[in-house]
């Protein structure tokens, strides 16, 4: 079996702890905790990885967040992974700080990245794990509240809610997408 992972955000020191780039930051945590390199290569930094017999590809898309699909098109053909394994990451402001909700398919609910995921597959049947980012801003600033660093205060309860995402990136991976939503939605 084979998995694409897609870790939504931005490139650049501009954008690394920013809320926006929170699917970077998941993947970024479970490289660390599991021993796997990302390399620079086309349209994405790529790493791959075996766990349990699965063979699990893990892309962070360099084509910023608007152009997601473009990535993760490229590598759903290249590494011939069906929709139905490949899970998106992405920061969700209807969410509060650090809820974590996995579904098997969905809208783009605004969010710029899905919409173009959603352009270039053609689909929406593909999951997703939404991150909560809340939406503590004033109307019309969201733009400048996703490309803010988190506060003093969620980036010491950061940890925790990283470590619970990349557990059930690794569900996903081997129990499947209802186990992992029975076991984590919150």
């Amino acid at each position: 079996m084979k998995y694409l992972i897609a870790g939504l955000g931005n490139i650049g020191p501009e954008y690394a702890f920013t809320r926006h780039n929170v699917g970077f930051m998941v993947l970024d945590r479970l490289a660390a905790q599991h021993d796997f390199k990302f390399s620079f290569e086309k349209l994405a930094f790529v790493a791959e990885w075996k766990h349990k017999g699965r063979q699990i590809y893990f892309i962070k898309p360099t084509t910023f967040m608007n152009l997601s699909g473009k990535a993760i098109r490229y590598y759903m053909d290249q590494f011939k992974i069906q929709e139905e394994n490949m899970l998106v990451i992405l920061d969700e402001l209807q969410l509060p700080f650090g809820t974590l909700r996995i579904k098997p398919k969905g809208s783009h609910g605004g969010h710029n990245g899905l919409k173009n995921i959603e352009e270039l597959l053609a689909s929406t049947n593909y999951p997703r794990l939404r991150f909560g980012i809340g939406n503590n801003f004033p109307r019309g600033r969201q733009v400048d509240y996703v490309l803010k660093p988190f506060s003093n205060e969620e980036m010491k309860e950061l940890p925790i809610f990283l470590d619970n995402a990349g557990d059930m990136v690794l569900s996903f991976c081997t129990l499947g997408i209802q186990s992992t939503m029975n076991n984590y939605n919150q």
